[in-house]
């Protein structure tokens, strides 16, 4: 197959292997999005919305350390994490938009990629711990345990929900998330246990992301018992000591990520690639 040029040869009309670009189906197409009786339409969608949001950010996040991790192995597997919760969020946000489509931002987009491009920072209802830039490879080790750690705790009591299409997305995402929680787990203790440097810089890592642990339990103190549990058991594991507690500030860093992540499909909408 040939092509005039290099970007002709990257549209999914001309190869199907290319995993990004315009033209996905509804990824919810087929499943009856019907919102169970008894069910809030609208609580359903706000939480499917909070939690797409988490995903979405938090793997643009990690995307930015494709081909800047220590080695090799790992660039594959951050992609490969930054890939599940790309998945989780276009299943979230699809479903918040069927459940209520006054969210979706009125334009000609699929329903996941205007709440994903054409919303602004101040109706992202993500946690704050997703929006953090910068850090070294500690800090992204520490930051991804605590995510995972909480965010595999919502999803097995999700995969109890009335709602069985936010059922069947948890179910798949726990897979998922107990793979990137153990991940990162065997890093922090690998650091947390290695030379002074590596010591010293886990140790950071925590500090760091420790103030906004709170914010992740206002919706749902039950699951802290649990996250606590394993954050004990890792940082024990590593020589660790758990941060003491302190105030969490506004991270200033959404605005920029968006700026930078809904950039094309802003100034392009109408574009295919």
């Amino acid at each position: 197959m040939s092509f005039d040029n290099a970007y002709e040869a990257l549209t999914e009309d001309n190869d199907t292997r290319w995993a990004f670009g315009t033209g996905f189906a509804d990824p919810l197409a087929g499943i009856d999005t019907t919102v169970p009786s008894g069910v809030d339409a609208a609580e359903l969608a706000r939480s499917c919305l909070w939690l797409g949001d988490d995903a979405l950010i938090m793997s643009h996040r990690l995307q930015e350390w494709c081909a800047s991790a220590p080695e090799l192995e790992d660039e594959v597997a951050l992609a490969n994490i930054a890939l599940d919760l790309l998945g989780q969020a276009r299943l979230l946000l699809a479903r918040a938009a069927k459940a209520d489509p006054s969210l979706v931002p009125a334009v000609d987009q699929s329903d996941e990629d205007a709440l994903a491009f054409f919303r602004d920072a101040a109706d992202f209802r993500n946690v704050r711990l997703v929006e953090l830039g910068g850090g070294d490879f500690a800090f992204l080790m520490a930051r991804l345990l605590v995510f995972s750690t909480w965010r595999l705790a919502v999803f097995q009591r999700l995969a109890g929900s009335p709602d069985q299409v936010v059922a069947a997305i948890a179910a798949k995402g726990i897979k998922e998330l107990a793979y990137h929680r153990d991940y990162a787990a065997r890093w922090v203790v690998r650091l947390g246990d290695g030379t002074d440097l590596s010591h010293e810089r886990m140790q950071a890592g925590l500090d760091a992301v420790w103030p906004y642990v709170d914010e992740l339990f206002d919706s749902d103190t039950s699951l802290r018992a649990e996250f606590d549990a394993v954050m004990s058991q890792v940082i024990t594991a590593g020589a660790l000591k758990q941060p003491p507690v302190r105030q969490a500030t506004d991270t200033g860093q959404l605005e920029p990520l968006l700026a930078e992540m809904q950039s094309v499909a802003r100034a392009y909408p109408d574009a295919t690639w």
